[in-house]
């Protein structure tokens, strides 16, 4: 009696499941109506359903909240180097300033131009430096932000919870194939979040 009981039960799970997986592709095939033409040919029913799919697996939304986090403190840690570099620079500044005040209250009158020329290109040597060195830490910060992006991905793709239509890599135009709606999803929505935010 108990086996017919276990089977009962996993029969219903399995109902359960499946319902919940026509519904869902229910509301995707919706969506899909939404998109412009030329993303209906990408969007097929087994994509659509692979998809569904993922969104009942728990551990699809598991794995995106700890990549999440991940990248939070990655943002968090990027931000706050650029910051500090930026006090650098502001100390580096106020400190030639101040050199050169004091030069030129100690400089007699018959020099007081060279000095201004020569403290001049010292600012402008300064403000070039400072320049260059802050290009190389925003392309740093964008070099790292677009490794965390291939490494969510690697990461969403050995679990086997890779998005339909995505393509890992770091290959700009390939990045554009992707879901159009997709972009903009947070990686931070529960199931109803991306229910809502998808409708």
């Amino acid at each position: 009696m108990a086996g017919y009981l276990g089977m009962y039960e996993e029969t219903r799970d399995i109902t359960q499941q499946q319902e919940r997986h026509y519904y869902l592709l229910s509301e995707l095939q919706s969506l899909v109506k939404d998109l412009p033409s030329a993303c209906h040919q990408r969007m097929s029913h087994t994509i659509l359903s692979d998809l569904a799919l993922a969104l009942i697996d728990g551990t699809v939304f598991e794995i995106v909240q700890g990549l999440l986090e991940i990248q939070h403190l990655t943002e968090k840690n990027l931000y706050n180097q650029r910051l500090k570099l930026h006090a650098e620079h502001r100390a580096l500044k106020q400190d030639l300033l101040r050199k050169h005040r004091e030069a030129q209250q100690s400089c007699k009158t018959h020099n007081f131009s060279v000095l201004k020329a020569t403290q001049q290109k010292e600012l402008e040597s300064l403000e070039q430096r400072i320049k260059e060195e802050q290009r190389m830490m925003d392309e740093k910060i964008v070099l790292e932000l677009d490794q965390k992006v291939i490494d969510q991905q690697s990461t969403l793709e050995k679990a086997g919870t890779d998005a339909p239509n995505e393509y890992t890599g770091a290959n700009p135009e390939a990045a554009t194939k992707g879901i159009p709606f997709k972009q903009n999803v947070p990686l931070s929505l529960t199931e109803q979040e991306l229910h809502f935010f998808l409708s």
